[in-house]
């Protein structure tokens, strides 16, 4: 996103809602790999799970 567009929304605290996860021990190695698989500094990974999972999408899940 752009600077401009972050900040009218996920940085406007009046827009925003934070909530808590808890993760379960067990849970963590692998919610650990998710998240950066996801959100890492590596584009590639992401468009791989784009991919991995684009069958599943349905036309009234999107929103085009």
């Amino acid at each position: 996103m752009m600077p401009a567009q972050l900040k009218e929304t996920t940085m406007d605290p009046r827009k925003r809602t934070l909530l808590r996860v808890a993760i379960l021990p067990d849970e963590r190695a692998e919610t650990g790999d998710m998240v950066e698989r996801l959100m890492g500094a590596k584009p590639e990974a992401r468009f791989a799970f784009i991919q991995e999972r684009a069958a599943f999408a349905q036309d009234e899940m999107l929103d085009i």
